[in-house]
């Protein structure tokens, strides 16, 4: 009985500590790969926005007319590809958000980049990024956020998009641009 108690209070401890120490090494690769994204760049990037779209689904048309879907602005950034193919940038975007007023973002990216095809300028990923945002209708109060990341691409031009999660007649917003790599 007293193993069973024992075990009882030790196995959360060893859940705990390897969590702890979970978190701790994924730290460390995040950290690493923006110093090493800021220090070591393999070039600059232009940053495009093309589209931003309410999730018909989710928005009641009263929404939706008076939403704005097309995010004009521009962004530039530095990126890499790191040891194993995969993307790292870090990046500011100022654009026009749902209520045509500028939003900037800005942040680090990561994306797990495959090259399925014998043309190897072909590729595509998924990943995430994570950044801080302010909105005219948070009076500009730095908000972080962290969000998926896709893209797809073929040599230097990569079309990037993420997904912005919400609730009824909030969030829920497709957002995509162009990326250029000089």
């Amino acid at each position: 009985m007293t193993t069973t108690v024992l075990s009882l209070f030790s196995a959360p401890s060893a859940w705990s500590a390897t969590l702890v120490q979970n978190v701790s090494a994924g730290w460390n690769t995040f950290s690493n790969n923006v110093a090493t994204t800021w220090q070591q760049p393999q070039g600059i990037d232009f940053y495009l926005p093309a589209i931003t779209w309410h999730n018909r689904a989710t928005y009641d048309r009263e929404h939706i007319d008076r939403y704005n879907e097309r995010p004009w602005g521009a962004g530039g950034g530095i990126s890499r590809y790191d040891e194993k193919g995969n993307w790292n940038g870090i990046y500011l975007m100022a654009f026009k958000d749902s209520f045509n007023k500028w939003e900037p973002f800005g942040g680090y990216g990561w994306v797990a980049t495959w090259r399925p095809l014998a043309d190897q300028n072909f590729h595509w990923g998924a990943g995430y990024t994570a950044g801080v945002t302010a909105r005219h209708n948070w009076d500009y109060i730095p908000v972080p956020a962290i969000l998926p990341l896709a893209a797809i691409g073929y040599g230097d031009l990569d079309f990037q998009m993420t997904y912005i999660p919400g609730t009824h007649n909030n969030g829920n917003v497709y957002f995509a641009w162009l990326r250029y790599h000089f």
